[in-house]
């Protein structure tokens, strides 16, 4: 599965007019780690499961402990599987962080029987985790994290009526990538929606690579099948910033271009997303990142009925 980063990086200060992070009263963090759970229900009450495919769960974070084996898992996927470039924070802790963990909530799948292992403690183990993020929790903090790397105040702006999440950190386990996994997680993250009432979402995808020539032809497809439209056009900070359409539209051939799509991303676009008109190239991470836009009353309709299981519909009746 392709990740979907919104990237601790030292360098975002340089790529955006302002860096966001959010600001944090040492009393409020400590009270969001008594209170981890963000659905309402009580810290001692059994988690809400937002669904379940065999051994996989899919559910919200309950500790301060399970964030960080989330980060733990980020960590292991984006920097020693994908080659990004550490800081010495962040290479010391060997857990992919930073602030705005404390104000996410953060979406995990859980294997209930994982291989055993010598010296590994029998219970749950994380394979695979998002970071949401809702836009009241956003305004409350300093604002989204995609700020730092693409210019998303105008589409803000434009839709003041609309309940915004942003998505991120999206990562699974080299052995758990799946259709099933990734199933898992679209269930739980509906649920979610649902649940809290949000009528957008958006976040960043990435391709791996920083040359946009080698990745001409999937960026000019992207731009080709699915370009927002003028309400919800979206551009990266001009430091950073590629066109999406790098080549003339009619040499791309689109099976080809399909096929060198990351998952994540084919998964965005048969759900019915629109892409920013512009990419952004993250070298700490080695990729080129484009911007994913999906409001939820122009999803396909056969994916939300796909993925509003039963398991989901009970979540939804809990949750509320």
């Amino acid at each position: 599965m392709a990740q979907s980063r919104l990237s601790p990086t030292p360098s975002l200060a340089e790529k955006s007019p302002s860096f966001i992070a959010p600001s944090l009263p040492k009393k409020l963090i400590a009270a969001m780690r008594r209170n981890r759970l963000k659905d309402g229900r009580r810290i001692s009450s059994d988690p809400l499961t937002l669904g379940r495919v065999g051994s996989l769960e899919i559910r919200l974070a309950q500790s301060d402990r399970e964030v960080k084996k989330a980060q733990r898992l980020r960590y292991k996927v984006f920097y020693k599987e994908m080659g990004a470039k550490p800081s010495h924070q962040t290479k010391l802790t060997r857990r992919d962080a930073d602030a705005f963990d404390a104000i996410c909530d953060h979406l995990l799948v859980l294997d209930h029987e994982p291989p055993k292992k010598k010296f590994r403690k029998k219970e749950p183990r994380i394979v695979g985790t998002y970071r949401l993020l809702r836009q009241d929790r956003a305004d409350m903090f300093g604002g989204f994290y995609s700020a730092n790397e693409f210019n998303i105040q105008p589409m803000l702006d434009s839709h003041p009526d609309k309940r915004f999440l942003e998505l991120g950190r999206s990562c699974v386990l080299k052995d758990y990538r799946t259709k099933r996994t990734i199933e898992l997680l679209w269930q739980g993250i509906w649920a979610y929606v649902q649940i809290h009432g949000i009528d957008v979402m958006f976040g960043c995808a990435s391709l791996a690579g920083t040359d946009p020539k080698a990745l001409a032809e999937p960026l000019t497809f992207l731009s080709k099948q699915a370009t927002a439209p003028q309400q919800w056009s979206i551009d990266a900070w001009p430091q950073n910033a590629v066109p999406l359409r790098q080549v003339e539209l009619d040499s791309v051939k689109d099976k080809q271009a399909l096929r060198k799509l990351p998952p994540l991303i084919k998964a965005y676009m048969r759900i019915g997303c629109y892409f920013g008109n512009s990419a952004m190239i993250d070298h700490q991470f080695g990729t080129t990142d484009v911007f994913i836009i999906m409001p939820i009353d122009k999803i396909n309709r056969k994916y939300i009925d796909h993925y509003s299981t039963d398991q989901v519909k009970f979540a939804l009746e809990q949750g509320r």
